[in-house]
């Protein structure tokens, strides 16, 4: 299903950028701009997506109760190898399942991927002492693997 709503929104000029489905039937589809292209996404973008996507579902017989189709706000979820470097040299806020080094909660500048696949190397450096920098490493296949939650969010620069 996921391929087949991300191959529809690609072809409609937008990206997929999260998909939640819940035990209820409600299905949220999370649509974003793709790279390079100016501007946010709007009600009428979201009705779109949503005429187009009941349309999709009826024809491929996908079962859904209720269906939420928005932006993924200001605090996006990174989620795929491309949120990460797209969103590369910007302050994040990444949460753990799991305390490492004593914490479960680190913000920070999310550095440049390096590889690619599951076993990419993704980084984040933080400051908690004004003198030292430090970095967390992972790769997005911890991410895939629910040792990371996977709720890399961005954050902006406004406090």
């Amino acid at each position: 299903m996921t391929t087949l709503i991300e191959t529809t929104l690609s072809g409609m000029g937008y990206e997929l950028a999260d998909l939640e489905r819940s035990g209820s039937g409600l299905l949220r589809v999370f649509l974003d701009r793709p790279v390079g292209v100016e501007g946010g996404i709007g009600i009428e973008d979201c009705e779109r997506v949503s005429h187009q996507l009941i349309h999709l579902f009826t024809v491929e017989g996908i079962d859904y109760e209720r269906l939420e189709v928005s932006s993924p706000g200001l605090d996006r979820a990174l989620r795929k190898l491309s949120d990460f470097s797209r969103f590369a040299g910007l302050p994040v806020k990444l949460k753990l399942r799991m305390p490492f080094q004593g914490r479960k909660a680190y913000q920070g500048i999310l550095q440049p991927v390096e590889g690619e696949g599951p076993d990419a190397r993704l980084s984040l450096v933080f400051n908690d002492n004004e003198d030292v920098a430090q970095r967390l490493e992972f790769t997005l296949a911890e991410v895939d693997k629910a040792r990371l939650v996977p709720q890399l969010v961005f954050r902006s620069n406004k406090k």
